[in-house]
């Protein structure tokens, strides 16, 4: 089936950002099913509040605040932007960072490391999207928050590809607050969260092995 007109899509989405509620996951599941879809925005708002009763005071905040930013940014931004898939992608991993950062992240993290490892996902990390946006974010968090991200990573990686997941290298690009995973794919692009120095599958035949795996 032909894509839609960008205009449509633009209008489908406005419509869905103005009639969501204020409370919930409703207002990022307005980036599902159209052809600029934005896989992750709203598996990533019900994850945190699936597991918000698991975290303590500061971490409930966050995740009050955070998901609150996002929402209030994402009714408010989006009639601001150009009407290109491109454009709107970048509007939303930009307004993610600056909701994380303002609420700090961080310092809620720190002192709910092994909550929130268990939200991360290998699977998750392909296509490029909001979860490697959040990941980046957390290997900027200090030591122990990044040695806890890269074995879980990793750890999850190697149930599929064993050895080959030794190559996973998580190097800081310059400051801790610009600290990414670096990826390669076939053709050179630098599309999907992915270990640095060797190639890998298109993202949806990695998806496809993911769940082979699991089902096993």
């Amino acid at each position: 089936a032909p894509m839609s007109p960008p205009f449509i899509i633009s209008a489908e989405i406005q419509h869905c950002l103005v009639n969501a509620g204020d409370v919930g996951c409703g207002m990022f599941e307005c980036f599902n099913n159209n052809s600029c879809e934005i896989r992750g925005l709203h598996e990533i708002c019900m994850t945190f509040l699936h597991n918000a009763g698991k975290f303590d005071s500061q971490g409930k905040s966050f995740i009050k605040d955070a998901l609150k930013c996002m929402a209030h940014g994402l009714r408010h931004k989006f009639s601001c932007v150009s009407r290109k898939c491109l454009a709107v992608k970048d509007m939303v991993f930009q307004l993610q960072r600056d909701c994380y950062i303002k609420h700090n992240l961080c310092s809620a993290v720190r002192e709910n490391i092994n909550v929130m490892v268990e939200m991360i996902h290998f699977q998750d990390l392909f296509p490029k999207g909001p979860h490697v946006e959040l990941v980046n974010i957390l290997l900027g968090c200090g030591e122990e928050v990044r040695a806890a991200i890269v074995r879980r990573i990793r750890g999850q990686c190697e149930q599929n590809w064993g050895a080959l997941c030794s190559s996973l290298s998580l190097c800081s690009l310059g400051q801790a607050a610009s600290t990414t995973l670096t990826t390669t794919l076939p053709g050179g692009g630098a599309e999907s969260l992915a270990p640095a120095a060797w190639a890998l599958p298109e993202a949806a035949e990695l998806r496809q092995s993911w769940n082979v795996t699991r089902r096993r």
